[in-house]
């Protein structure tokens, strides 16, 4: 496993990872001094980004159940835990702000033989009962298949 997003695991097959980039913040308010620099004061932390990117072959591998379980999550808002391939869970949790995919080469079906993908995870408060949205948006892929 190289990343597991709530019920989704980026693994190398089907679903994979090419990289990985956080980007973290604090939050410095400056305070005027009289006769002096301005003074620097932590008000708290920023902001902790994650934007991961990867390649899929659906032809080969299939992967793009899991990119579209991704996509239902960022449709109804889930919030859900991170956790990094080597067990370390990220602190907080994390919601799905924006995602984009580039299908190239096109096949018969109009799918890309290489689709190319990029999902940001944006920080954001656990609330009550966010876990049973990741639960609810996997049944409701079950309902778009016909298997419910």
């Amino acid at each position: 496993m190289l990343y597991m997003l709530g019920a989704v695991t980026l693994d190398t097959n089907p679903i994979s990872a090419d990289s990985v980039q956080r980007v973290s913040n604090g939050a410095l308010v400056a305070k005027p001094v009289m006769g002096g620099r301005q003074r620097k004061e932590m008000t708290g932390e920023g902001e902790d980004d994650i934007t991961i990117t990867g390649t899929l072959v659906p032809s080969r591998l299939g992967g793009l159940t899991s990119l579209e379980t991704l996509q239902e999550m960022r449709r109804t808002g889930a919030r859900f835990p991170v956790m990094r391939g080597d067990g370390y869970r990220f602190p907080t949790w994390y919601g799905i702000r924006q995602m984009t995919e580039t299908h190239e080469d096109l096949t018969r079906d109009g799918l890309g033989f290489i689709v190319i993908y990029s999902v940001t995870l944006e920080q954001a408060d656990e609330r009550a009962g966010d876990g049973q949205q990741v639960i609810q948006s996997l049944l409701s892929l079950f309902n778009i298949a016909g298997v419910l």
